[in-house]
C-alpha cells in the first residue's frame, strides 16, 4: 500500500529536488575535514546539497582505507562516528527547504569498513561455519556497531555465487552453490535488519546478478549465461534475501547475455519486483552507469535506461545527474523519477528517518562472537598419523609470509586497525605453548616473490625443531603506495605490493607462487613434520604443497583473532569444524570445477589430468571420528499432489562420534532428480545441519524434503516438481555419504 505521506512529499518537489535525491554522487570523505579534534564540512558537499536541493544518500563517510586516503591522522574515530554524521544531517536540515534526512551507506562485508571497525572472517572464512545462527548473530553485531555510529545502509555481498575462483572477489562469495548461499543471505539478513525499526539500519545485499561467473574469470566480465542457469544458480539468494525482508539490493557490474544488469528491466523490475514483490530500493554500483556511455554514448539516454529498468540510486556517476535535462528534453518521463524518489523515501520513512532521531547508546561492546566464528571457520584438509592435534613438543618453528602477517589475515575491504587487536599465527603459538617451549621464526619468503636467504634461513630454522608451522597463502591487503580506478578497484601491478586476491585482481593460474612452493619443499626436504596453514582469499590449487604437509589447516582470511583460533586447533583447544564452502581445483585448467554440474554423460577425467577437483565442496576433516548409518526415507512413494498440500519427505540418519573427542559436525543432505524433462545436475545441496556430539555417543539427525526443494524449472522453464525417481545422499561431504532412492508421483 502506498504510503500517503510520501505521495504528498513528492507531490510538494521541484524536479531539481527529486534529482537530488535519486543521487549518491558524493565520496562520503571528501564531505569532511579534520582540523585537529575537530571536524568541518567542505564546500563541496555545500554545493552539492545547494545543487539537488536536499541529498539522498552520502557513501562512505566513515570509510577509512588506502583508496579512501584516509586513516587514523585524518579520519573519523568510532566514537567520533556520530558526532560527524549528526553534524551532516543537521546541515542538511537547516540548509534546505523540504528538510528530507540523508541516508548513510557504509561497506559491511565482514565488519564496517572504518577506522577499527571489527574485522571478522572473509566471505569464504565465514561461509565455511555452515553455522546459520551463528552468522545471524554476527551481523547483529555489525548492525549494532553502525547504528552507533549513525548509520543507516550495510552494504554485504551476498549474491556472488562463486563459479570461478579466477575471480579476485572470490574472497566476497560465501559459496559456489545456491542452498548455501541463500541460507547465509537469509542468516545475514535477518541479523543486519534485526531492529531495523530501532536502530535505523538496514542491509543492501549486493551483486544483482550473476556476477560470480565472468568470462575468463574478469572483473566486471560478461555472464554467458542463459535464463535457467541464472533462476538455479544465481537467483536464489537474491530470493531469499527479499523473502527475508532485505530493503536494498546493488546491481552488479556484469552483463547477462548481453544486457547489462544496470539496464536489465527483467532482472530489476519483472523478477525482483514483480514476481518476488520486492518494493525496497536498487541501487548502482560505484562509477558502474558512467560505463554503460560504452553503449549509449548518450548520457541521458543511460540515465533513461537505467531508470526504467529499475535502477533507483546512483553511486558517484554522472549519470543520474543528468536526469533534469533528459525529463526537459522529453528524453525521460517524469514518472520514472516519481517512482525512484517514491522508493527512496519510502525507505527513509520504514528506517524512521523522518522522525526524530534517537540518541543511540554509544558503547562499543566486544564479544566472543568474532572468535567463535573464526574457531568455526577452519577446515582440516589433511591430517596424516593424526599429527593434530598437536603432543607434547620442546620446539617449534613457525614460518611463512602470513605466519606474522596482521593486514594479510584481513582481506579486501578492511579499514586501518590498531595491529595490537590483530593476533597473528606466530602471535597465537607464543601465547598458547608453556614458557619451557622454544618457538623460531623465519618469513622465509614473500607471497609472490623470494627474500635473499630467507628459505635457506627458514630450513634451518625448521630442520633444528619438533615440527614446522608453515603459514602460507595469499593477499588482498592494500596499501597507500597503490593506485586506484574511480570505483576503488586496485589498478597498480600487484607484485609491487605482493597481493594476489582481491578486486580487480583476477588470476589466470590459481596454483600457489613457486617461492611458497619452493619454502615448504625445502623445509620438507629436512625431515620436519610440516603442518601448513592456507591463508588465503579464493580457493588456490594446492597439489604441489599437500605432497610436502603433514597436515593442513585452509584458514581464507580468518580475521582479527584469526592467529588465535589457528594457534588454539593446531594445539587441541578447538576441534575443527568448519567444512569448504567451495571446491579446491587440482589446477585452473580443470575449470569450471564446481561440484553441482550438469550431468549429461560427459567424462570427467581429461587425458592429462583427473576431472574432479583436489578436495570436494563441503569436505572437512575433525578431530572426531563420525560414522554415518542408518539411512532412510518416511516414504519409498509420495506423489506431487500431496506434497503440494503441505506432505513433506521425512529424512533421518544415525550418526556416531567413535573417538575421545566431542565434536561438531554438518551433516549434509543431496537429491539427484533421475528422471526430468531437462538435464539435472550431478547433485544438489538441499539441507544441512551442524551437531554436536559428545564422545561415543550416538544421535539421530533429521531432514524434511518439501515440494519446493523437489521443483525444477522444466523444459518451459516453469517453476515444478515433475514424476520420477529421485535419489537421496546424507554424509559428512559432496562425495562421502549414504544414498537412498524414492519415487515422486
Amino acid at each position: 500500500m502506498e504510503n500517503r505521506y510520501i505521495k504528498d512529499l513528492i507531490k510538494s518537489m521541484t524536479l531539481k529536488e527529486k534529482v537530488g535525491q535519486l543521487n549518491q554522487k558524493l565520496y562520503g570523505w571528501n564531505v569532511y575535514k579534520k582540523i585537529g579534534d575537530k571536524f568541518e564540512l567542505t564546500d563541496e558537499f555545500k554545493e552539492h546539497v545547494k545543487w539537488g536541493g536536499g541529498i539522498g544518500a552520502i557513501y562512505g563517510v566513515l570509510r577509512a582505507d588506502a583508496w579512501s586516503g584516509i586513516s587514523f591522522p585524518n579520519g573519523i574515530k568510532k566514537e567520533e562516528s556520530k558526532i560527524v554524521i549528526d553534524m551532516i544531517r543537521e546541515y542538511v536540515f537547516n540548509n534546505t527547504r523540504l528538510k528530507i534526512p540523508v541516508l548513510f551507506s557504509e561497506e559491511c562485508t565482514h565488519g564496517h569498513q572504518g577506522l577499527d571497525g571489527e574485522m571478522y572472517p572473509c566471505s569464504l572464512g565465514i561461509g565455511s561455519s555452515w553455522n546459520e545462527e551463528l552468522v545471524e548473530y554476527v551481523f547483529k553485531e555489525i548492525s549494532n556497531e553502525i547504528a552507533a555510529k549513525g548509520v543507516n545502509l550495510a552494504l554485504v555481498s551476498s549474491l556472488d555465487v562463486l563459479r570461478d575462483p579466477r575471480w579476485g572477489r572470490a574472497e566476497e562469495c560465501y559459496s559456489e552453490d545456491p542452498y548455501l548461499s541463500s541460507k547465509y543471505t537469509e542468516s545475514i539478513v535477518k541479523g543486519i535488519n534485526n531492529k531495523t525499526s530501532e536502530n535505523g539500519v538496514t542491509v543492501v545485499l549486493k551483486h544483482l546478478c550473476a556476477q560470480g561467473e565472468p568470462v575468463g574469470g574478469h572483473n566486471s566480465g560478461a555472464a554467458s549465461i542463459g535464463e535457467r542457469e541464472l533462476r538455479e544458480i544465481f537467483l536464489p539468494p537474491v530470493k531469499s534475501g527479499v523473502s527475508s525482508g532485505a530493503l536494498g539490493f546493488m546491481a552488479a557490474y556484469n552483463e547477462i547475455d548481453g544486457v547489462p544488469c544496470h539496464i536489465n528491466k527483467k532482472l530489476l523490475t519483472d523478477i525482483l519486483r514483480d514476481e518476488y514483490k520486492f518494493d525496497g530500493v536498487v541501487m548502482a554500483d560505484g562509477c558502474a552507469l558512467d560505463r554503460l556511455l560504452l553503449m549509449t554514448g548518450n548520457v541521458e539516454l543511460a540515465a533513461k535506461l537505467a531508470l526504467e529498468a529499475g535502477v533507483d540510486l546512483s553511486l558517484w556517476d554522472d549519470i543520474y545527474t543528468s536526469i533534469e535535462s533528459a525529463v526537459e528534453s522529453g528524453a525521460l518521463d517524469i514518472k520514472y523519477v516519481d517512482r525512484a524518489v517514491y522508493r527512496i523515501l519510502n525507505l527513509k520513512n520504514k528506517l524512521g528517518l523522518f522522525n526524530k532521531q534517537k540518541n543511540t547508546d554509544l558503547r562499543f561492546i566486544k564479544s566472543t562472537l568474532n572468535e567463535n566464528i573464526s574457531k568455526e571457520s577452519l577446515v582440516l584438509l589433511k591430517n596424516d598419523k593424526s599429527l593434530l592435534p598437536l603432543k607434547k613438543i620442546k620446539k617449534i618453528a613457525v614460518i611463512g609470509p602470513n605466519a606474522d602477517s596482521k593486514y594479510n589475515q584481513l582481506g579486501d575491504y578492511t579499514s586501518p586497525q590498531d595491529e595490537k587487536n590483530i593476533i597473528t599465527v606466530l602471535e597465537g603459538v607464543k601465547n598458547i605453548v608453556s614458557k619451557d617451549v622454544e618457538v623460531f621464526y623465519e618469513k622465509g619468503c614473500n607471497i609472490r616473490s623470494y627474500i635473499e636467504n630467507g628459505i635457506s634461513n627458514a630450513a634451518s630454522v625448521a630442520a633444528k625443531s619438533d615440527v614446522a608451522i608453515v603459514v602460507l597463502g595469499g593477499s588482498s591487503s592494500r596499501n597507500f603506495k597503490m593506485s586506484f580506478e574511480s570505483n576503488g578497484a586496485v589498478v597498480t601491478s600487484y607484485d609491487k605490493f605482493d597481493m594476489n586476491c582481491g578486486e580487480n585482481v583476477d588470476l589466470a593460474n590459481l596454483d600457489l607462487e613457486k617461492n611458497q612452493v619452493d619454502l615448504i619443499k625445502e623445509i620438507k626436504s629436512r625431515g620436519t613434520k610440516v603442518i601448513t596453514v592456507i591463508i588465503q582469499g579464493r580457493p588456490h590449487s594446492i597439489k604441489e604443497i599437500v605432497k610436502y604437509s603433514d597436515s593442513i589447516i585452509c584458514a581464507w582470511y580468518p580475521g582479527s583473532y584469526g592467529g588465535k583460533a589457528i594457534a588454539e586447533t593446531i594445539f587441541g583447544f578447538n576441534n575443527p569444524s568448519g567444512k569448504l564452502p567451495v571446491s579446491i581445483p587440482i589446477s585452473s585448467m580443470q575449470l569450471p570445477c564446481y561440484y553441482n554440474g550438469k550431468d549429461s554423460g560427459q567424462k570427467e577425467d581429461y587425458i592429462d589430468m583427473e576431472g574432479e577437483s583436489l578436495y570436494p565442496f563441503g569436505y572437512g576433516l575433525s578431530y572426531s571420528k563420525f560414522l554415518y548409518s542408518n539411512l532412510r526415507l518416511s516414504n519409498e512413494k509420495i506423489s506431487i499432489k500431496s506434497m503440494e498440500k503441505g506432505e513433506k519427505l521425512r529424512v533421518t540418519v544415525d550418526l556416531y562420534n567413535d573417538s575421545e573427542f566431542d565434536g561438531l559436525e554438518v551433516v549434509q543432505l543431496y537429491i539427484k532428480d533421475l528422471e526430468a524433462s531437462i538435464t539435472r545436475r550431478i547433485k544438489e545441496l538441499k539441507g544441512f545441519k551442524k551437531v554436536f556430539v559428545k564422545s561415543k555417543s550416538k544421535i539421530q539427525v533429521e531432514f524434511y524434503l518439501t515440494i519446493d526443494d523437489l521443483k525444477i524449472w522444466d523444459i518451459n522453464l516453469e517453476n515444478k516438481a515433475e514424476s520420477g525417481n529421485i535419489k537421496v545422499m546424507v554424509g559428512k561431504n559432496s562425495k562421502d555419504y549414504l544414498e537412498k532412492t524414492f519415487e515422486l508421483i
